[in-house]
Formats: C-alpha cells, sequence, structure tokens
C-alpha cells in the first residue's frame, strides 16, 4: 500500500549522538524544537521526539534545543531547551516514552548535558550541577546532589568510572576536571587552541579506575591524555596526533603550508576489535596481506585514528601501548591511506558505529549525513572500494527548521512548493515518485504557486499587489487584491495561474516565452451565477495518469448558499470567460471544508453538533440519481483538517481525508449485488504518531501516487512500493478492488445467468477449468488468465428454455458429429465436478470466502441449467440464483473454519440476512414455473418449511395460484406443529383457523395433555363458531391475549371470531409482519379483490415503498392492485412523480435507489407486456428512459462489469410500444412448452408482435399468463406422507388425524436433487 519511503528531517548542526542497541545502532541531533532520533546503516527514520510534549507551553516560542545527551545504560534521551529539560526513555517495545523533566530556576540557561548511569551532569549559564535519579511517589524525578559555580561549560562529560566530569568553555582554553561526588575541582589542563571535543577512553586491558582523556582542538589535533603513576587522578599528554605528523611526507607536502580543514576521530577500539574478530573466526584464506594487518590490530591491540583530509581521502593512524604501564613506549604511525576523493567534502564530524552484518561497519559523516558500510579489509588495505555510500542527505539550508504552513503542488503534482513561517522552497518529484529534489527558495511572500514541474516559481505579495515570476529574468505584474492563488492547467507552453479576488472575479494570468517569459494578464471575469457564491475553490486536477496535460479540466468550483455546487471551465472568445459544465445540488449548508476533482467528484464536510458531516457527491446528478455517493458522521473528537484527491490510472479515485494525526484514504467500493455495503469505504490509513507527535499541517498527493505529509518543519513522503510480502502498491490495490472484474468472478458470471448469457458463462468455465488444471497440476506456477473480448459479451443473446447442446458438421449437408474433437475442452458434468473439486483444494486469488462459495454454486447452477434446461423459465432460474446465495451468505455468518482464505481482502460487511430481497420475490412472482419454485424452495428449507422460512424466501407474496396457497399454508401449519418436541397447537392454530379447520385443531389439542391450557380450550373449541355468540366469545378471548402480548395466539383468535381485518392489524402493527398479514389475507378472502388485502397493499405496503425507496416492491403492489401502468412507471419515474398522481396518501420518501441493472431487465419485460404496461411505459418520456438506461450502464460500471454495460447501451431499444388491438384471429393451439416464456435481453428489447390484453382486472388470471396445464404434465402416483414415529401420538390417532388435513395436491414430475444447497 502506502510505506514510509523518505523523510526530510533537516540536517543536523553540530555533534550526533548514538545509542547502540543489539540489533541496530541509532544517532540522533536537535533540529529546532525536536529530538530526531535515525537508523545509523540507513538513515530511514525511527522517531521525532518534540519537546512541545513534555513541555506544552514552548510549542509556539521560537526557540530550539541547545544540548542533549544519551544514557546508553538506561536507554534514556536527555533534551535542554533554555532553562527546561526533558527525558525520553525507549521501552521493551521499541516504544518512546516520556521519562522525566527538570526546570532550572532565575532563567539559567543550559549549555551543556552529560547523562550516565542515573546521573546528569548539567552545565549552565551559572555553573556546573549535578542530579541524581530517584524515585518519588512512583514518578522518576532528579536530585541535585551538588552545584558549583564555574566558567559557563561548553561540553560535559562523565568519565567511564563516573569518578569525573570534564568540562570545557569558550570563555578559556581549559579542560577542566571535577570530581563526582563533591563537585571539587581536581584538575585543569590547558591546551594551545580552543578544544571543540573531548571523549574518555576507557579499555579492559587496564585498571578499570585509570581511563584516558582525548581531546581535539580547533586545529583538528588530537591529544592523548594518560594517568600519572604516582597520581593516578591526575592526567598528563602522553601523545599528540596533529595534521603533519600523521601525513606521509608526500602527502604533506602536496597539501603545502596551509592544509584544508580536516577531521580527526577516534575509532572505538571495542567495536573496531568485535568486527575484526568476526572477519578472523569466519575467514578461510588469512595469507593475504589485508588478513595479516586485521590480525596485527587485533593482536596488538592498537588503538586507531581516522581523519579525514581536505582532499577527500581519509588516512588511518594507530597508536600503539595505551595500554601498557608505564606508558613509555607509546608510538603512532600511519596504517593507511585511501585515495582521493573517497568523500565528497570534509565533514565536521565522522563516526564509526557497529553494522547489523557483524564482519562489516557503519561509518556516519556530518554534515551533510552520510552512511557507509566500511568493509575493514579493504578499508584498513587503503582501497576506495573499503567504503559503500549507503545513504546521503541534503545539505543544510537557512530556515529550514521553519515551521511549515502549507504545500501547494503543480497541476501534474510533479512539483510541490513547501510554505514555511519564513519563506519556504520548492521540490521537485523525481524518481518515479519515491524522492524529492530541492529546487528555488525564496524569503517572504503572501501566496504562491509552483509552475512546470517545479521548474518555476511565482510569488504574490499583498503589500505591492505584484506577482513576481522567478525566472531569468524575472517578470512582475501588478494585479488586483488576491486572496488565494493556483496553477492550473493550460493549452499554452507553460501552464497558467489563476487568482481569486475579494470580490470574487477571477483573475487568468498566462505565461508567454518569447522573447522572455512573461506574466501576461488575459482577463479578469466573474462567474456567470445569478448571486454571488459563499465560496470558490480551485478543482485538484487529479487526473494525472494522462501524458499530456493538455485535456479539458474543470478549473473552479463556486458553492453557493444553499449548498449547490458548480463546476466551471475557461472558455475563449466569450464575453462570461466561464463556462458551467455542471452542478449538483447538495442541500448542505454551513459547510467547513470542500474539495473537488477533474474527475467531478466533490466532498464537502459540514459541521453539525454532534460531530462532523462529511459527503462525497457525483457531479451525475439526474432524476435517478442525488449525486451523493457516500455520507459518514465523524465524532467530535475526529476534526477534518484537510481534504485531497487524487486518481489511479484506470480513473479510480482517492480521496484523502487529514485528521490531526492520521490521513484516511477512502476509495471507492465496487458494488455487489448481495451486499449492502457503502459506497466509499477506507482502504488505508496513514498514521505518522508512530515517528512524530506533532499535528499534520498539511497533506498533499503527488504525482506516481506519492503522499507528502508536513507534521513540525518536517516532511515524510509515503510511496507505493510494497515493503511487506502481503501487500500490494495502493493503485494496484485499488484496480483489483475496484476496477473492471474478471470474467470468471462470480459476479460477473451471476449477471451473464440473470441476463441470459448462459453461452457465454459456459465458455468461461471451461477456459477456466483450463487455467485451473494447469496450477493444479504443477503448483509452482501462478494462476493465469486470458481474458475474453469484450466482442463476446457483445454478441447475440442465448434463450435459456432453449439451449441446446452443439454439434459439429464437417460439411454443409452432413450428418452432424455428436463426439467432440479429443482435444477440445467441452462443458460437462465430468468438467464441472473436477473444476469444483480443484477449485475447494485450491481457492482462485484475491476471492474472498463468500466469493468463492458463490463461484461454486454459479458453476454448479450453470451445469443445472444445461441439464434442466426444459424446466425453469428465466424468472425461475433468477430466483432460485437468489435464493441459493441468500443461503450461502447465511451460513457463511458461522464462517466455515475449512473454508477458503482469502488474503489482502476488503473486508465487506457479510452479516445474517432475515430475508431475500423484494427483487428476488417478484422474480418468482413473474415466473411461469412456480411449482417448480415452491418445491425448490421446500428442498432449500431441508423439506420442512416452516412461517420464518416462507417469510423469508416470499412464498406468500409470489406464488399466484389460489389452490397452491391454500396447500402451502396447511403444509407450513402441519410443519409449524411438528417443529417442537412437544406439538404445540398454539404454534398452528393461526394458520389452520385462516384456512377454516377449527375442528382439526380442536383435534390436536385433544393430543396435548400436557399443556395446561387443554381442558379449557377443548371446552372453548368445541362450540359452533359460526354463531354469532361463540364469535364474540373468541373475538374477547383475542383482547385478553393481546392485553398478554401473545399476539400471534390473539391473531388467530381474530381469525375464529371472523375478524380478518383485527388479526390483519395484529400482524402489521404488533408483528411487524405484512407478509403474514397478506398471506392471511389471500387464504381467508380466496383472491386479490378482497377488501382487506386491497388495504393492506395501498396503506401499508405502498407506503414502506416509497419509505424504503424500494422499486420492486412497489411494482408488485401495483400489479397486484391491477395498476399495472404504475407497477411499470415506478420502475422509471421519480417516486414523487407517482405519489403525486396516487389517490394513496405517501408521507415519506425515501432515496431512489437506482443502483440495481436488474431494473432495467424487469422494465424490458413490463413495458410491453399488457395494455395497461404499454400506457405506463408510454407516460415515461424517452428522455427519462436514455437518462435510466445511462444510470443502470453506471452501475454496471461499478460492480466491474464493464463489458455488460456497453452491452446494455449497445443493443437497448428505445421504441415505444404500440398499444393498438389487432383484429382477432383464430389462435393457433398451443402448448405448454410454447407458453412457458423465456427472456432473452435482444428478444425484450425489440419491438413485440402484440401485447396482451387485460381482460379481466378483477381476476388474477387474466392478469398473468397461466402456468403450465397438469393435465399435461405426468403425475406422479401419489405416496402417503410416513409421519415421525411417536407412539403416543399414534395411539391418539394422530397419524390419521394429519393424513385426514392434508389435499391430494398433484405435483409434477420434477427432480430437484440435482440443486445440492451448498
Amino acid at each position: 500500500m502506502l510505506d514510509l519511503l523518505k523523510t526530510f528531517t533537516g540536517c543536523p548542526v553540530g555533534a550526533l549522538h548514538q545509542l547502540v542497541l543489539p540489533h541496530a545502532t541509532l544517532i540522533m541531533y536537535p533540529s529546532a524544537d525536536s529530538v530526531v532520533i535515525l537508523d545509523a546503516s540507513t538513515l530511514d527514520l525511527v522517531r521525532v521526539l518534540i519537546f512541545g510534549e513534555i513541555y506544552p507551553g514552548t510549542q509556539h516560542l521560537n526557540q530550539t534545543i541547545s544540548c542533549v545527551a544519551v544514557d546508553s545504560a538506561m536507554k534514556v534521551i536527555v533534551a535542554s531547551m533554555d532553562t527546561h529539560i526533558a527525558a525520553w526513555s525507549l521501552s521493551g517495545n521499541n516504544t518512546w516514552r516520556i521519562h522525566s523533566s527538570i526546570s532550572l530556576q532565575d532563567g539559567d540557561s543550559v549549555t551543556a548535558l552529560d547523562c550516565r548511569s542515573g546521573l546528569l551532569s548539567v552545565g549552565s549559564q551559572n555553573g556546573l550541577s549535578v542530579y541524581t535519579l530517584i524515585l518519588e511517589n512512583d514518578l522518576l524525578t532528579w536530585s541535585k546532589k551538588w552545584e558549583a559555580r564555574v566558567a559557563t561549560p561548553s561540553l560535559a562529560k562523565f568519565a567511564p568510572t563516573l569518578a569525573f566530569i570534564a568540562t570545557t568553555s569558550h570563555h578559556d582554553d581549559l579542560v577542566r576536571l571535577y570530581s563526582t561526588t563533591s563537585g571539587r575541582l581536581v584538575q585543569g589542563i590547558p591546551h594551545p587552541r580552543p578544544v571543540t571535543d573531548l571523549m574518555w577512553r576507557f579499555s579492559q586491558a587496564s585498571r578499570s579506575d585509570d581511563p584516558a582523556l582525548y581531546t581535539i582542538t580547533s586545529d583538528s589535533t588530537l591529544r592523548v591524555f594518560l594517568p600519572v603513576i604516582d597520581a593516578p587522578h591526575r592526567l598528563q599528554l602522553h601523545a599528540s596526533l596533529d595534521l603533519f605528523s600523521s601525513l606521509p611526507f608526500l602527502v604533506a607536502a602536496r597539501l603545502g603550508s596551509h592544509p584544508r580543514k580536516s577531521t580527526v576521530v577516534w575509532l572505538d577500539k571495542e567495536v573496531v576489535r568485535r568486527t575484526i574478530k568476526a572477519i578472523l573466526a569466519s575467514a578461510t584464506e588469512d595469507a593475504s596481506p589485508q588478513f595479516k594487518r586485521l590480525r596485527e590490530i587485533d593482536e596488538e591491540g592498537w588503538d586507531l585514528f581516522v581523519r579525514a583530509l581536505g582532499d577527500g581521502s581519509m588516512l588511518v593512524s594507530a597508536v600503539a601501548n595505551i595500554d601498557r604501564r608505564p606508558p613509555t613506549l607509546i608510538r603512532q604511525f600511519s596504517l593507511s591511506h585511501t585515495s582521493l576523493n573517497v568523500l565528497s567534502q570534509v565533514p565536521s564530524h565522522l563516526y564509526l558505529f557497529p553494522h547489523p552484518d557483524v564482519s562489516s561497519l557503519t561509518m556516519v559523516t556530518s554534515t551533510p549525513l552520510t552512511t557507509f558500510e566500511v568493509s575493514p579489509l579493504a578499508f584498513f588495505d587503503g582501497q576506495s572500494a573499503g567504503l559503500h555510500l549507503h545513504a546521503k542527505g541534503l545539505d543544510r539550508l537557512p530556515h529550514e527548521e521553519s515551521k511549515i504552513r502549507r504545500l501547494v503542488r503543480t497541476p501534474a503534482g510533479r512539483g510541490v512548493a513547501v510554505v514555511r513561517a519564513d519563506g519556504g522552497e520548492v521540490w521537485r518529484v523525481i524518481e518515479g515518485g519515491s524522492q524529492l529534489a530541492r529546487g528555488r527558495r525564496w524569503s517572504n511572500a503572501d501566496h504562491v504557486v509552483v509552475l512546470d514541474g517545479g521548474k518555476l516559481l511565482a510569488t504574490y505579495s499583498s503589500e505591492t499587489s505584484v506577482l513576481t515570476l522567478h525566472s531569468e529574468p524575472i517578470s512582475t505584474l501588478t494585479v488586483p487584491s488576491i486572496t488565494d492563488l493556483f496553477s492550473a492547467p493550460s493549452k499554452t507552453v507553460h501552464e497558467c495561474i489563476v487568482g481569486l479576488t475579494s470580490d470574487s472575479s477571477v483573475v487568468y494570468i498566462y505565461i508567454d516565452s518569447k522573447p522572455n517569459l512573461t506574466l501576461r494578464l488575459h482577463s479578469q471575469n466573474n462567474l456567470p451565477l445569478a448571486q454571488p457564491p459563499k465560496l470558490i475553490i480551485p478543482v485538484d486536477p487529479m487526473s494525472w495518469s494522462k501524458d499530456s496535460s493538455l485535456e479539458e479540466h474543470d478549473t473552479l468550483l463556486s458553492i453557493s448558499d444553499d449548498g449547490e455546487l458548480s463546476f466551471w471551465i475557461a472558455e475563449e472568445g466569450t464575453s462570461a470567460g466561464w463556462r458551467c459544465t455542471g452542478k449538483v445540488k447538495t442541500g448542505r449548508k454551513n459547510f467547513a471544508l470542500a474539495s473537488c476533482s477533474s474527475a467531478k467528484k466533490s466532498v464537502l464536510v459540514v459541521r453539525l453538533p454532534d460531530g462532523e458531516e462529511l459527503t462525497i457527491w457525483d457531479s451525475k446528478e439526474s432524476e435517478f440519481a442525488s449525486g451523493l455517493e457516500h455520507r459518514r458522521i465523524f465524532s467530535t473528537s475526529e476534526h477534518i483538517n484537510d481534504l485531497d484527491w487524487t486518481s489511479t490510472p484506470d480513473n479510480q479515485s482517492i480521496l484523502a481525508v487529514g485528521f490531526t494525526h492520521h490521513v484516511e484514504l477512502l476509495c471507492q467500493q465496487r458494488k455487489t449485488y448481495f451486499n449492502d455495503d457503502p459506497a466509499w469505504a477506507i482502504c488505508w490509513k496513514v498514521d505518522i504518531r508512530n515517528y512524530i507527535s506533532c499535528p499534520i499541517r498539511d497533506s498533499i498527493w503527488l504525482a506516481n501516487g506519492s503522499f507528502l505529509i508536513a507534521a513540525g518543519h518536517q516532511l515524510f513522503l509515503f510511496g507505493q512500493t510494497a515493503l511487506q510480502k502481503d501487500q500490494e502498491p495502493l493503485f494496484q490495490h485499488i484496480a483489483r478492488h475496484n476496477g473492471p472484474l474478471e470474467d470468471y468472478h462470480p459476479q460477473m458470471l451471476l449477471q451473464c445467468l440473470l441476463w441470459g448469457k448462459v453461452e457465454l458463462v459456459k465458455q468461461i468455465v471451461v477456459a477456466l477449468s483450463l487455467a485451473v488444471k494447469a496450477i493444479y497440476e504443477d503448483p509452482t506456477q501462478d494462476f493465469h488468465w486470458n481474458a475474453f473480448p469484450v466482442e463476446q459479451y457483445l454478441r447475440g443473446q442465448y434463450t435459456i428454455s432453449s439451449i441446446k447442446p452443439s454439434k459439429r458438421y464437417n460439411f454443409l449437408f452432413n450428418t452432424p458429429q455428436e463426439n467432440p474433437l479429443p482435444d477440445e475442452p467441452v462443458f460437462s458434468r465430468h468438467m464441472v465436478e473436477t473444476l469444483i473439486e480443484q477449485l475447494e483444494t485450491r481457492p482462485l486469488p484475491h476471492l474472498t470466502p463468500n466469493e468463492h462459495a458463490h463461484l461454486l454454486v454459479l458453476i454448479q447452477t450453470t451445469l443445472e441449467i444445461e441439464e434442466q434446461r426444459r424446466a425453469l423459465d428465466a424468472n425461475g432460474l433468477r430466483y432460485v440464483i437468489s435464493m441459493r446465495s441468500f443461503y450461502i451468505l447465511n451460513r457463511r455468518v458461522t464462517s466455515d473454519p475449512s473454508s477458503p482464505r482469502s488474503n489482502g481482502a476488503i473486508p465487506r460487511s457479510t452479516g445474517w440476512r432475515e430475508r431475500l430481497r423484494y427483487r428476488d420475490m417478484i422474480w418468482a412472482f413473474h415466473s411461469e414455473s412456480q411449482e417448480l419454485l415452491l418445491s425448490t424452495s421446500t428442498a432449500a428449507c431441508n423439506g420442512r418449511m416452516l412461517w420464518p422460512d416462507a417469510r423469508a424466501l416470499g412464498v406468500f407474496i409470489w406464488l399466484s395460484s389460489a389452490e397452491s396457497l391454500r396447500a402451502h399454508m396447511e403444509v407450513i401449519a402441519r410443519n409449524e406443529y411438528m417443529a417442537g418436541d412437544n406439538r404445540d397447537p398454539t404454534a398452528c392454530s393461526l394458520f389452520y383457523f385462516a384456512l377454516g379447520k377449527v375442528k382439526l385443531v380442536h383435534g390436536l389439542w385433544k393430543q396435548a395433555a400436557w399443556h395446561r391450557e387443554q381442558a379449557i380450550t377443548l371446552n372453548f373449541l368445541a362450540n359452533d363458531f359460526t354463531q354469532p355468540k361463540w364469535k364474540t366469545a373468541a373475538l374477547k378471548n383475542a383482547y385478553a391475549l393481546l392485553g398478554k402480548q401473545r399476539f400471534e395466539y390473539a391473531a388467530a383468535f381474530f381469525l375464529l371470531g371472523g375478524s380478518l381485518k383485527d388479526a390483519v392489524h395484529v400482524c402489521l402493527r404488533h408483528l411487524s409482519d405484512f407478509q403474514l398479514a397478506i398471506a392471511l389475507a389471500r387464504v381467508v378472502e380466496g383472491g386479490l379483490e378482497g377488501p382487506v388485502l386491497r388495504d393492506i397493499l395501498q396503506n401499508t405496503v405502498i407506503p414502506t415503498a416509497f419509505r424504503e425507496g424500494n422499486r420492486w416492491l412497489g411494482s408488485w403492489a401495483f400489479w397486484t392492485l391491477n395498476r399495472r401502468d404504475f407497477a411499470v412507471r415506478i420502475l422509471v419515474t421519480p417516486l414523487r412523480d407517482i405519489a403525486d398522481a396516487l389517490d394513496i396518501q405517501v408521507a415519506e420518501i425515501g432515496e431512489p435507489h437506482y443502483d440495481d441493472p436488474s431494473l432495467a431487465l424487469l422494465f424490458s419485460q413490463l413495458r410491453s407486456k399488457t395494455l395497461q404496461t404499454a400506457k405506463g411505459t408510454s407516460e415515461i418520456s424517452g428522455r427519462s428512459e436514455f437518462n435510466f438506461v445511462l444510470q443502470i450502464a453506471r452501475v454496471f460500471c461499478r460492480m466491474g462489469c464493464h463489458a455488460l454495460a456497453l452491452d446494455l447501451v449497445r443493443s437497448w431499444s428505445f421504441e415505444r410500444p404500440s398499444i393498438s388491438v389487432p383484429a382477432p384471429t383464430e389462435p393457433p393451439p398451443t402448448s405448454s412448452a410454447t407458453l412457458r416464456r423465456s427472456f432473452t435481453l435482444d428478444s425484450k428489447l425489440r419491438r413485440r408482435p402484440s401485447i396482451m390484453i387485460d381482460m379481466d382486472v378483477a381476476s388474477p388470471a387474466s392478469t398473468r399468463r397461466v402456468s403450465p396445464d397438469r393435465s399435461l404434465v405426468k403425475v406422479p402416483i401419489q405416496e402417503t406422507i410416513k409421519e415421525e414415529s411417536d407412539l403416543l401420538a399414534r395411539k391418539a390417532g394422530l397419524g390419521s388425524l394429519l393424513k385426514s388435513a392434508k389435499q391430494d395436491v398433484q405435483v409434477p414430475e420434477f427432480s430437484m436433487d440435482s440443486f445440492s444447497f451448498v
């Protein structure tokens, strides 16, 4: 995804400090108000410690950290700023935490620090003091041990034994030694020149209380001080290494009498020895001079010193016998000398540290900050190959430690200006976005623009109203008072400059190239708006994937007081100068932030009492889309500070939402057919709290998907290089999860099946079997897929019911060959079973578990379509596919441990769903294979459908036959009774009472001896409920049950009392189950014209459909009410227009929900089906239908089915249906095969030859085609259903009672055993 590639934390001024850890060496230096910690071997940022973390009052002061010290033993870093001292410690999980703090009194500024083993020496203006670390009230505090009035220390260093403190001062050339215990001055060591550095040397070879002191003076001379034999607490000079004593004669002669500056450093003896021993231990050949030299260094125990010379060479000197007592045989000599220009310049400081590779060393130089990998074999032999440059920082510039205010980029993102409190600088994006190169600087400006990839810079001064182009020569232009300034793409050689004035006018400025770069005022206009806009902002030009920036981009976005967005582009040759390219009405007011991309994706942030609302809008607003794509409320603790856009090479939008310490990257989510996932989701989160605690000042996208964050005075460059194996670059991740789908993706296969492209799906499955077979046979291969050409999707459709096995012919009049070629793969049961087995063993990459399960089911379903093509019509197939997916999703909630896992997939919410969507129920409603669908649905419920199952599948919504309706309700009643172990009659009473079988319920109560209500219920049900007296008694009992909140049982007694209306009211109000109300009404009233059913549809279902924006449910309700014109219109016409044309009161209208491609499929079926639907279609304007088709095509693209979107707009017919009735003719005899309709897109989009006439609107049969005649279907001999073996129930005659309740319902001969539910 996005990884931290580079940090720009400033160049160190003084010495570096180090902390050697077991697996890494950290270097640190002060930078402004922070301490920067880097990895010594790579210069990668580890952490930036902000002084304001401990002293918040210093955050807004223009002060810098003066001193830094490191306690290696306790892993503590101490820093000072003025009179304050702050300390951080490294915890066990490599996290830096606040340790402690001290504040000096009376304005006594700190000038020197050192910390070792819990002791802290503080040099200040007034002297020197020592503190000890104590634990007080569970808090670490520093207790002052002593304080001495001495010359202001500039350096202070503890001796390794903690017996002395060595100090230097800028006031003289003395090195003073103080006793750590008392603060007494022990010795003063004079030097001929100012001392710039000092270091204590400690060696295990010498006595522990006899450390040596090395000092370095301003002339780069290193002096060695060792203890006096008779007075070990006093030090005396034993050796001096100046420049000329170290150099060979020829080198010294070449440098002359006034050599350039040099730097000398002592190489830590223990670090060098550890590395040399590792090399010698692993050496296989030790006869070479290089190995002999290393062995001699190790055995003799020399102290090594490295001097960097002005010619770029490095000299290694050695001092022998320092550990010998008495040290009278000390000698020094040159060990090696590298060639010239090994170093680009003489560093001020040079250090040698351990390397992660024990056979190498790390050399760090400053300034500029540079790290080398040192090979001791070559380096101590004087070879230039001994140094390998690993990383290099930038040179130090003035004001680089000034706080960053904002970032300004070029239109293409190839250059960025960093605006600081004191001026700023321009950076160019190089190396494919993984590096930045510093360019021009400026000192003071109110507005800045950067152009031409960072090569040009223009600044504006409000005081003089002058715009300055920093070119050669400089060009200036006097312009009106500017409130905002930015660059924009231009058709000329150079990008143009756009300025906004205080009176909302727009200033357009060109840059002419000849003879010199010159600023030219092109135009100054106001946007042609009726009222001045509340806000005008520039458009983020995010379409940077194009090689040329000459494409027409929106330049400005204006926002009115009522939240209307208007997009503007400069237009030549017009008086207005600006042309509006689109508008979106958001209805938002009081917005705090806004941003717009050149792809016309806009984001608004509105402050609310309970937080902030972020909304994303698409400019393609129409009657089918409000433009709102995403809405999210952030709490008050999450304050949005910044918004910025970019896009992938395939124009997928990415929005960066900046918060105080992190940035969330939002990308569009691919729409799925079965999940209601949000249109936008967080795909990555960039959090800088692991690196720095400063708040983010600004963040901005750059070219090639790079992302730049500014915090404090530091810059953090993130890029797409995947540093971990389980990650992938951001653009690739988004393209895979939101771009066009592969042909074999289950969503693509599903849509192809829904739209009748069965032959294409079979071809895809065959190709998939070949690809899977290749990786199954050779597991080392990666899965490879050859995409199908888009022409395959544009071919004519195949009717599902007429699919026949393909045959091969050799010649025109030859008989067909039934057997295909041996090498040609064929879609068959064996191939499908083999493919499914291989996919279960090795799932395809980048598919989620749900997608994998759907793929297997769709492959199996395609086989069943081929084998059972005579059984189901197209709409029945759509219902079966949806039902299977419904059960798959619900089973996935419990997550089968053996199911395949998918790495790197976007997580989706796949929670439990209570029912099929109404869309899927309506397919069954318009199917001519309902009896088969009922059998399939029963099989999906394991042969026992209860009412929750019937409600989940919408059986009583889509089942048309009144006879089947009653029969199935009786089946449900029986299953409800048999479901429990106790055989509770109350569970089935509602359904049996609706069927009018009171005596049957009375018989069931006779078997319920365990029930405490048996006696009273038996007595009550023995009465005749056709009499008003007992009807009234039943109603009274119903009301009593309502009071006890036994709502379903109360509804049953309302039916017993003959009050269907009250029973329905209980279902709607107390059970919130309008499907149950519809089922009762249809069964009791025996048709679709009953007043109770119509009341449910008019006052409950239709308002619910409008409130939820559910066009499928509304279409079904209107069709059932015989208002089939509205059943068609509601699929396309805005809901408000439908509501205004209705007699039904609609109080609330929800979102339009034109996000389902199947709406076009249903519309193509119904628009010319009957006279009423044709009338409804004629009331839909051609423009509305055109926009509707475009909206469905956009939904296809959002689903990743771009080829299907192309096929839709290519093949859709806009011919209006004719409602003229032809002269009656004698219809030819028909069979059940011709009565069964099979949907194909082409046939439905073309003109139908005739339209069914709505013969009798009062009869259900006249409004629908009849199902196949049962007389044409072979009917099997009815078998007796075997009941459960329950001895007690059989003795009581339960079996015979249930048998008497069954109806003799004939079922067509059809086996759904092959529809195995996974």
